[in-house]
């Protein structure tokens, strides 16, 4: 039976739906194709005809995954003023919700290390991502000028993806809530940190 595109559009995008989450739940080698596909209720065989390469379907699979998150962040974002919008995103990101659901979450504390032993392809798709996500970012730091605010943004961002990989390892436990409260709270002082006002230079008299 030959499936209209539109069809076949939809599975492979239930592929890459359903792979985003086990990745992120399981790692870039915690799951194998033949599981993928029966997740996906569809066959091991049917594969090759989706995607050229397991890391075709791994690279979208990113893809989706930090799309998503850019747009969970875009939504929340819209709900704020200007100024609370970052500080609105490090509350959400460095949540217990967050820390216990990794398959629905931000890709970076759950996939990073891994990513950081890929090939050059994935890390070159997996950096264009990260590239975008600072960007914005760093459109939710408005007191600042785009270059410093830009730096601003991926200190925060390492600190909130740090903070996360960081509490998932010690578990639903004391020490992972400090962990989360902690690296909330050092997060929060950057977002909300004033920028530096350098006096003007007298001019020198002659």
């Amino acid at each position: 039976m030959r499936y209209s595109r539109e069809h076949k559009q939809e599975t492979h995008d239930r592929i890459v739906k359903k792979a985003s989450v086990r990745l992120r739940e399981k790692g870039a080698h915690g799951i194998g194709v033949a599981d993928l596909m029966k997740e996906a209720g569809l066959t091991h065989g049917g594969f090759y005809a989706h995607f050229d390469s397991r890391e075709a379907l791994v690279i979208e699979a990113f893809d989706y995954a930090m799309d998503r998150s850019m747009e969970h962040w875009r939504k929340q974002s819209d709900q704020v003023a200007p100024e609370k919008q970052l500080p609105q995103i490090v509350e959400t990101y460095l949540s217990t919700v967050h820390r216990d659901n990794p398959g629905h979450g931000c890709s970076i504390p759950a996939l990073g290390a891994e990513i950081a032993r890929e090939s050059p392809k994935t890390r070159k798709a997996f950096a264009g991502k990260l590239d975008e996500m600072i960007e914005m970012m760093t459109d939710f730091i408005p007191n600042l000028p785009r270059k410093a605010a830009r730096k601003q943004a991926i200190a925060t961002l390492a600190t909130m993806a740090g903070t996360m990989l960081l509490a998932r390892i010690a578990g639903s436990s004391e020490l992972s809530d400090e962990v989360l409260k902690t690296g909330k709270d050092s997060a929060l002082d950057g977002a909300k940190r004033e920028p530096k006002v350098t006096a003007a230079k007298k001019p020198k008299q002659s």
